[in-house]
């Protein structure tokens, strides 16, 4: 168990970093702020150990970005078109500040606040964030916990809350997944696989344009090891309109399941993404534009990784018949995901 001074937030709030877990396992790094996911170090099967996250090397470099790099994902993970939904009837509107609609809970959403830690050992880290009656519109007084272990080959993330007020909640973890090693180079060689037989088709400000669709014939067909580096560059509308893979997967079954599972030819690293949640957030990095500050002397560039998002589908408020995102007084909203990671067997 160790805790570190990562920094201080502008009004003076210490940021610390928390490790957990140990070699020969995966060794993660959670920040206070954002109850972020900072490093996640594990080997390939060539045997070297490597940090398979984005992250930022400072405080002012996580604040200063856009990207959502490894944090917890709240109030409302995706999207919600225009901001405005109805809960018993009555309208409710969010902030919004990507292209008109709210993404991932709002200008000031969960990744960006100072979480308390109410415990920590060798093996789990433990977070718990307040969030008051209207903040970034939302109603109700939400509780938040978010609980990292590590176990063995995994990570396991496990998200809870609570409403004293009808609300919508869909958290997940943004983490961005090079297995070659942060700042290696593009996922372009990962190869990626997801049981899912339709996906989400969207307009071009990333808005559910009416039901799923069949995956079959697109870039969005999973089902069988893809190249990345392929269907990020495929000559369809809905990856042109993204400039690359932005999208929601249904993925099949329910209760806790593999979501995807994540290689990589090169350091013969393989993820297996488990969670309960009925969709999957594929997303390829395609706004990564250098503005992006990562280790120090490196800046995020388009395609340096991947996030794999276990959530609700995007803009559920408005799609009665998709799983609710509503938690009332009473309820508990809960969602797991886990990360697995083993060799593949075959690095080249």
């Amino acid at each position: 168990m160790r805790e570190s001074l990562f920094g201080t937030t502008p009004d003076g709030r210490p940021v610390h970093c928390l490790t957990i877990g140990s070699p020969p396992g995966p060794v993660l790094e959670v920040l206070t702020l954002g109850a972020t996911v900072h490093r996640l170090e594990v080997a390939g099967e060539d045997g070297v150990r490597r940090n398979v996250v984005l992250g930022h090397a400072t405080v002012a470099d996580r604040l200063a970005s856009g990207d959502y790099l490894g944090g917890t994902i709240g109030r409302y993970a995706n999207r919600i078109a225009h901001g405005r939904f109805a809960i018993d009837g009555g309208e409710v509107r969010v902030g919004t500040h990507d292209r008109g609609h709210s993404l991932h809970g709002g200008p000031d959403g969960f990744d960006r606040r100072t979480w308390e830690v109410v415990a920590h050992d060798a093996d789990e880290v433990v977070l718990e964030l307040v969030s008051p009656d209207g903040d970034q519109g939302f109603p109700g007084e939400l509780a938040v916990r978010v609980a990292y272990r590590v176990d063995g080959d995994t990570v396991r993330v496990d998200l809870a809350a609570t409403t004293d007020a009808p609300t919508v909640v869909n958290l997940t973890n943004h983490a961005y997944f090079n297995l070659d090693g942060a700042g290696s180079g593009t996922i372009d060689d990962h190869v990626l696989t997801v049981p899912a037989d339709l996906f989400t088709p969207v307009d071009d400000t990333g808005i559910p344009l009416g039901d799923h669709a069949p995956v079959d014939g697109t870039p969005f067909d999973l089902r069988r090891p893809a190249r990345l580096g392929e269907r990020v560059r495929a000559e369809h509308e809905q990856v042109v309109d993204a400039r690359g893979l932005d999208h929601n997967l249904v993925v099949r079954g329910a209760g806790l399941r593999v979501h995807a599972v994540l290689e990589s030819p090169r350091t013969g690293t393989r993820l297996e993404l488990r969670s309960d949640q009925p969709g999957l957030q594929v997303y390829t990095g395609n706004f990564l534009d250098g503005s992006s500050r990562g280790a120090p002397g490196r800046l995020h560039r388009q395609g340096d990784g991947i996030a794999l998002e276990p959530q609700l589908h995007p803009d559920t408020p408005h799609h009665p018949d998709w799983p609710s995102a509503v938690l009332r007084p009473g309820d508990d909203y809960r969602a797991t995901l886990e990360w697995r990671f083993s060799a593949t067997g075959r690095p080249s």
